[in-house]
């Protein structure tokens, strides 16, 4: 992780904001969240665009352009966070800020819940690249909903 800003993060545990294959219910969920969160709650993020991709989505911010995108705000269990932040990063092909070959940057941003209330967490981001690429080219998740797409299994 290397920065102080990512240790001073890892001490604080932000929780995480899922959108897409993490979220309760979603396959990725089961593999890598099962067992390892101590709360899971629904949350939305605003400011944001999500895009299809292969089998998992992206998520880009958009102030002017971007509404809220439906997740989870994802709690580890405090013996299992550093361990789960790893494999997150390593899941979405999180190096280091602005490395050149991350497909997901991870930064801090504030999640609403259900309740209003409003708290910072993890969210894993497209980078530069991939964002450029996705917002000349992909095929944006109306709604703002990965669950909710037309087409989703078991939805």
């Amino acid at each position: 992780m290397g920065t102080g800003g990512d240790d001073d993060a890892v001490s604080a545990q932000l929780p995480f904001f899922v959108y897409g294959t993490l979220r309760p219910g979603e396959h990725n969920h089961d593999l890598f969240l099962a067992g390892r969160t101590s709360a899971e709650e629904p949350a939305t993020l605003p400011g944001a665009l999500l895009y299809d991709g292969p089998g998992y989505p992206y998520l880009v911010e958009d102030a002017q352009d971007g509404g809220p995108v439906a997740g989870a705000c994802v709690r580890a269990a405090p013996e299992e966070y550093a361990r789960l932040l790893r494999t997150l990063d390593q899941l979405e092909d999180f190096i280091a800020p602005g490395h050149p070959r991350n497909m997901y940057e991870r930064v801090a941003r504030q999640v609403t819940l259900a309740d209003g209330t409003a708290l910072p967490a993890w969210v894993y981001v497209a980078a530069d690249g991939v964002a450029r690429d996705l917002t000349a080219r992909g095929q944006r998740i109306a709604g703002g909903d990965w669950c909710g797409r037309a087409g989703a299994a078991g939805v």
